[in-house]
Formats: C-alpha cells, structure tokens, sequence
C-alpha cells in the first residue's frame, strides 16, 4: 500500500508538472525579443538584436527543443588568468540564470534552456541577465542583483569590521 501511494503522489507531480510546460515556439520568441529588443534582423530561430550599444543573439532548435540568448563580451586572447577566475567565481556565486563561456575564442554572456518549457517571463529575465552579465564583465561580473553567498568575501568582510 505503501508503493501505492508513493506511486500516485509521483504521478500527480508528474502530471502537474508537464501541464505546466509552456509551449513555447520561435514564433512567441520573437514577438518577445521585439518588443524589448532596439532593433531585431534574422530569420526564424536565428535572431541578432540590439539593445542599447549590445548585440545579442537568439538561436533556437525547435526540432531538438533547444534555445540560447547569447552576447559577445571580449577576444580570449584578451582575458588575464585573474579574469578567468573573476569568472568561473561569477558562474557559481553571481551570474545566476547565465553563464560566461568561451567558443570560438570569444567570452561570451550564455543562457541555455529548453525552448518548449521557457515561459515568457522566463524569456524577458535571459535576456536581461545576458545583457546585465555582459555589461558588468570587468566589474561586477552579475546577472541580476541577487548573489549566492561567498564565504570567502564573508569573512574578509568580517575581518574588516573587527578592525574598526
């Protein structure tokens, strides 16, 4: 009876959990990335747009139910050892939804999703910390202003207030 129950609770979540898929399709994509995008060129499922002095880009796969939101940040070649470990600290701590990646030798601002599941408001937040964590590169390197504890910065933050 035990199993029974255990059985009936994972199919309920289960069954809740795909009626919430949403379905999304390039052509709701795009008429997402218009409206907050400057400017928008591209054909369906490979868009390049502009928002303030920013290129991003939006690549979909709707026969594999993939999607990524991505914007060009700086030559690797550029990149000091220091940076790339700002980086990979960002990825854990304050890049949230994106990611910093490398392809092509070329860092880049990432947000990956499956394209079916992604809901609009899913979609406006990607775009907007791949936009926000390309910007702050050299800076802040942050998505959103939400960070995930650093132990580390914790205690040096510690120290400094028992210095006073």
């Amino acid at each position: 009876m035990k199993y029974f129950y255990t059985f009936v609770i994972t199919l309920t979540l289960t069954s809740s959990i795909s009626m919430q898929s949403q379905n999304m399709t390039n052509s709701d994509l795009e008429k997402i990335i218009y409206v907050v995008a400057d400017s928008l060129r591209g054909t369906e499922g490979n868009w390049q747009f502009m928002i303030k002095d920013r290129i991003l880009l939006c690549i979909t796969d709707e026969n594999h139910n993939r999607m990524r939101i991505i914007s060009p940040i700086i030559e690797q070649k550029k990149l000091a050892y220091t940076d790339l470990l700002k980086l990979m600290e960002a990825n854990f701590h304050t890049a949230l939804d994106v990611k910093y990646a490398i392809s092509d030798d070329i860092l880049w601002s990432v947000f990956i999703h499956p394209l079916k599941e992604l809901s609009k408001d899913e979609a406006l937040s990607a775009i907007n910390q791949v936009y926000t964590a390309a910007e702050s590169y050299g800076t802040t390197y942050h998505s959103t202003n939400l960070t995930f504890p650093d132990k580390q910065k914790e205690e040096a933050q510690q120290k400094r207030k028992k210095k006073l």
